[in-house]
């Protein structure tokens, strides 16, 4: 017999916050997306290495604009993945990814050493749905399955603009 016991008070730890904006153009003929302005605020807390913190936040944005705007896993009738390479999977380069303008919150975290606060994945977090409203804002449309790719864009757009 398997048996185990815990609980929810868990240990104390920190926990960073981070907030994403875009200002987007969508062309209406085309279902392209076009960012404009990209910025994110984080709260990380006493920053000790401020240029490393910013590219671990731009590195996060430019990761889930992939997986918001790009990135599809393709699987045909029988369950096979029919795009296995990155040939046929589209990674975002350098010139997919726009600059984004990071600012950070001074705050300092009383767990964290020295006041500071782990970044890793939390840059990624709400850059898909930020961009959700922002397309959502600019076309009065409000799409919910990514990737925001504009052949996925385009349908709901020829329906309302015609």
């Amino acid at each position: 017999m398997l048996q185990a016991s815990g609980n929810s008070a868990g240990t104390p730890r920190s926990v960073a916050f981070n907030v994403q904006g875009f200002r987007v153009a969508v062309n209406k003929g085309t279902g392209e997306v076009r960012i404009l302005k990209s910025v994110q605020a984080a709260d990380a807390g006493r920053v000790a290495n401020p240029m490393q913190c910013r590219g671990q936040i731009e590195g996060g944005v430019a990761q889930s604009l992939g997986a918001a705007l790009y990135e599809e896993l393709l699987i045909d009738d029988s369950g096979r993945v029919i795009n296995p390479a990155f040939r046929d999977y589209h990674l975002p380069s350098f010139a997919d990814v726009p600059r984004t303008e990071v600012y950070f919150a001074e705050t300092s975290d009383a767990i964290g050493p020295m006041g500071a606060k782990s970044m890793s994945e939390s840059p990624y977090n709400p850059v898909t749905a930020a961009l959700g409203n922002a397309i959502a804002d600019a076309t009065g449309i409000r799409f919910t399955s990514t990737p925001f790719k504009p052949d996925r864009l385009f349908p709901a757009l020829h329906e309302k603009f015609g």
